[in-house]
């Protein structure tokens, strides 16, 4: 099983790379890429300490970007997660998952936020399964409150919130 490890900025070539190949299976070369634009160098320059790899002596395997709220003092957010295809369901997200619930509670938070995409059913079962409920919102697709143009216009999110113990 990979060793989970503190994220570091020299990580964000690698982590574009895995968005690249990962992502690949499910998307176009070019919509991967678009993708992985979601992750700027920035992320890890300043939620580095946040942000969770998973890796073994072949490479990374999974990983999570997450920060704490410099304006909210009890929130945190998980702002992407990666898991390499071949070792999906097997817990590594849980186990990243888990290990940033922890830091957050340590470090004072109370709940944790996410968003995902409205078709992406993968990620509304696993974020519910964790114990995450739906943000309500004025509009639902499929039973799933869904925020229209949530990061711009044509960009709606499905928005997670979940209490954590601190």
């Amino acid at each position: 099983m990979p060793m989970m490890r503190r994220a570091r900025v020299s990580d964000h070539r690698t982590l574009v790379e895995c968005v690249h190949r990962w992502w690949g299976d499910s998307r176009t070369p070019a919509e991967a890429r678009e993708l992985s634009l979601l992750l700027p160098r920035l992320f890890l320059q300043c939620f580095a300490g946040t942000s969770l790899v998973a890796e073994d002596s072949t490479g990374v395997k999974a990983f999570l970007v997450g920060l704490h709220s410099g304006d909210n003092g009890e929130d945190a957010y998980i702002h992407f997660v990666g898991v390499d295809p071949a070792l999906r369901g097997r817990g590594l997200a849980r186990g990243l998952y888990t290990a940033f619930f922890d830091r957050a509670a340590e470090a004072g938070r109370r709940e944790v936020r996410a968003v995902t995409s409205p078709g992406n059913t993968g990620s509304i079962a696993f974020h519910r399964a964790l114990g995450f409920s739906l943000v309500a919102s004025d509009d639902e697709v499929g039973g799933v409150p869904v925020h229209r143009d949530y990061d711009g216009p044509g960009q709606d999110r499905v928005c997670f919130r979940r209490k954590i113990e601190v």
